[in-house]
């Protein structure tokens, strides 16, 4: 009788043909299945193992355990954030148009029964119900989608990059701390509950400059509750989300740089579109002065007016939607409004998903001179 792994493979060259000539990255599974806390389907293994990460036709990625020194895919970065798009997800491929494939691990206690869900990024776009349910298992469904129009085409994934190597399954994440869960809910707004929420790294990477540097570069000061707060993190990653730039570095996307590329593009959008583009910009009388973008383009700035910089209010620039009124909360109030799924404004979507607990979500993750351009 033949097993059911050599089966899958048969049944996956039979729809795609054999792998590509690059041997397929080695996979410890059980380290794999002991890092997602499951099982996986048995065909999924199968076809991992012999195949590796693949572009399917022309629109479908199989992701699939590996590392690679191209750094152009984490395996692990996209099972967790793929895990938090609903309860019971665990994704294993995508489309170029953003949709993403997962299991349904809650249908079955076997992985070999799980169902295909899709999460449909156009739809979601529109206000639908974004859940495509096939009803069937992962062969199937890829068998399903040849029917629909799929290539049946085989390569390496272009996210690969170069040599391949066996995925190490990152460090598991603390448990929360009864300190974190009180600033969480707490409703302080300081400095203090700040890094009692987020631990802030022991060294922290402000760049290679002087603050009286910045200050001469930007021609002006900043307020002292962002000194602060850079002193105490550095540049980084909110969430992975929310990027603030590093302060005293002389790359081009360090604060410096940044100030002067994106003024420069905001003033030639301004001069063709100025309905959409309304606000005035460092150095101009009441400027903004950006010090902190999201990953889709969004700019958090100061507004400059005020006797002093301290003075000076929080505006989002947003990039997909009309430009709105300043914030009124103070820097370190709306970051912790933020990661609290408190504030509402365009350019700063919801962070937590209702069925998050949100201490699961929240973190940061500092830069270090190897980010500098």
């Amino acid at each position: 009788m033949t097993d059911p792994a050599t089966a899958a493979l048969a049944a996956f060259a039979a729809l795609f043909g054999p792998p590509p000539e690059e041997p397929a990255p080695p996979v410890d599974w059980d380290a794999v299945e002991e890092w997602t806390g499951l099982r996986l389907p048995a065909d999924y293994k199968a076809i991992a193992a012999a195949y590796g990460p693949l572009d399917i036709g022309e629109r479908l990625w199989l992701h699939t355990p590996f590392a690679s020194d191209a750094r152009l895919f984490d395996y692990g970065r996209f099972v967790e954030e793929g895990r938090r798009a609903a309860p019971g997800v665990l994704p294993f491929g995508a489309t170029r148009r953003a949709d993403t494939l997962y299991w349904d691990t809650t249908a079955s206690d076997d992985p070999d029964q799980w169902p295909v869900v899709v999460h449909v990024q156009d739809l979601a776009n529109s206000g639908k119900d974004p859940w495509l349910r096939p009803g069937t298992t992962l062969l199937p469904t890829l068998a399903g989608f040849v029917s629909d129009g799929l290539r049946p085409r085989l390569a390496r994934s272009g996210m690969a990059g170069g040599e391949l190597s066996a995925w190490t399954p990152p460090a598991r994440r603390p448990e929360p701390t009864p300190e974190q869960r009180a600033a969480l809910t707490g409703g302080g707004t300081g400095l203090d509950t700040l890094t009692a929420l987020v631990p802030p790294p022991a060294e922290p990477y402000l760049g290679e400059q002087s603050w009286e540097w910045l200050y001469e570069r930007l021609g002006t000061r900043l307020p002292t509750e962002y000194v602060r707060l850079m002193e105490a993190y550095g540049g980084g990653a909110w969430c992975q989300w929310l990027r603030f730039s590093t302060p005293l570095g002389t790359g081009h996307y360090d604060l410096a740089g940044t100030e002067e590329w994106y003024g420069e593009a905001y003033r030639g959008l301004r001069a063709d579109h100025p309905q959409y583009h309304p606000l005035a910009v460092w150095p101009e009388l009441g400027g903004f002065l950006p010090f902190a973008d999201s990953i889709d383009g969004d700019q958090l700035c100061w507004l400059t007016e005020g006797d002093t910089p301290d003075d000076w209010p929080l505006i989002v620039v947003p990039r997909h939607a009309d430009q709105g009124p300043p914030l009124t909360g103070t820097l370190t109030a709306t970051l912790l409004a933020w990661l609290r799924g408190e504030l509402v404004t365009d350019g700063f979507p919801r962070l937590v998903r209702p069925h998050e607990d949100p201490l699961e979500a929240i973190d940061f993750e500092q830069y270090g001179p190897e980010d500098d351009d």
